[in-house]
């Protein structure tokens, strides 16, 4: 039902100092860009960095993840590790290192993909501050994801929609002390806004048709945008 990732946003103070940090030191390209946000591109998926003067504002504290190709990690780790203190984890073959923006987001990247270049493939992963595990994984799963990991102490829930992944965490400190993000707000590329409304409609609030979609919240107050 959810076919991909069409943006994160990220709420900011200063938009240049943001927008620096992302272009300077991940490389990421302006897409586009107004006095309230500007969009970097992540592969496929719009990293957009919004100013709080409107809603839907934008993630706070949100952990997130990029993919880049396995060859060109180290190359990644020797740049960044010159500007800040890198923290790595291993998930079986794959290899992260986290650190953190300008705005307390803690940012991965993960070395998944075929090549050897030392690029940002995609945006492929968010974590979501939730209040009730039970009722977030029952919301996404009827989106159409599915769970495929599950934290020993029940404090967190991994969901795929295949190309790209959601966290849902009750409120702790992960790996790297991260924490999910509040009022997260994310895009859809989906086939069929009204069937993914449909499939939730009982469970959002502020349902508007907007720009070619469907903006609903979610029961934790995640922003999310079908289109």
């Amino acid at each position: 039902m959810l076919d991909a990732l069409s943006y994160l946003a990220l709420e900011v103070k200063y938009l240049d100092e943001a927008t620096a940090f992302y272009r300077d030191h991940l490389e990421l390209p302006v897409r586009r860009e107004t006095e309230r946000e500007v969009a970097l591109a992540a592969g496929g998926t719009d990293l957009v960095l919004r100013r709080p003067e409107s809603l839907p504002r934008g993630g706070l504290h949100t952990h997130y993840a990029f993919s880049c190709p396995a060859g060109g990690y180290d190359e990644w780790w020797d740049r960044l590790s010159e500007s800040f203190e890198l923290e790595e984890h291993t998930f079986g073959p794959v290899r992260s290192l986290y650190f953190y923006d300008t705005e307390g987001n803690c940012v991965e990247v993960m070395g998944r993909d075929d090549g050897e270049e030392r690029t940002v493939t995609g945006l492929v992963e968010v974590v979501l501050e939730v209040a009730d595990l039970d009722r977030a994984r029952a919301f996404y799963e009827a989106l159409g994801m599915e769970t495929v990991d599950e934290g020993e102490a029940r404090k967190r829930v991994r969901l795929t929609a295949g190309p790209f992944d959601f966290e849902l965490w009750e409120p702790h400190l992960g790996l790297a002390d991260a924490r999910g993000g509040v009022h997260v707000d994310v895009g859809f590329e989906t086939s069929d806004p009204e069937r993914a409304l449909e499939a939730v409609r009982d469970e959002v609030t502020d349902v508007a048709r907007e720009d070619g979609g469907v903006r609903v919240t979610d029961p934790d107050g995640h922003s999310l945008f079908f289109a």
